[in-house]
């Protein structure tokens, strides 16, 4: 009984070393598939208002398309001109996208 007891200890002990290893892989697989990505597009978006200019058509974090009318790049706020007459203020962090390469995508569907 008691050989039974030693030898059930020691296999326990060797599948620690399998658990760190199958845990930085899981780990590895989430950071590929997900945080990766995720960090990619962020950048992209970021570029995207960095580059912002007065005229461009955009989607606002809301779902409002428009137009870029004015840039105070004291208060980040972006005057979008969304139907005519019709300005709006958006802070420039909620506007995501150009709306024309939207349009684009989902008429090549």
């Amino acid at each position: 009984m008691n050989s039974f007891m030693f030898l059930a200890s020691q296999a326990q002990q060797g599948g620690g070393m399998g658990f760190i290893i199958m845990m930085v892989a899981v780990f590895a697989v989430m950071w590929f598939f997900m945080i990766r990505p995720q960090q990619k597009k962020q950048k992209e978006i970021q570029k995207f208002q960095n580059a912002l200019q007065e005229g461009t058509k955009v989607v606002t974090g809301g779902g409002i398309y428009g137009e870029v009318k004015k840039i105070d790049l004291t208060t980040n706020i972006v005057s979008v001109e969304i139907a005519k007459g019709v300005v709006i203020r958006v802070d420039k962090a909620y506007v995501f996208a150009d709306a024309t390469s939207n349009v684009a995508a989902g008429q090549a569907k």
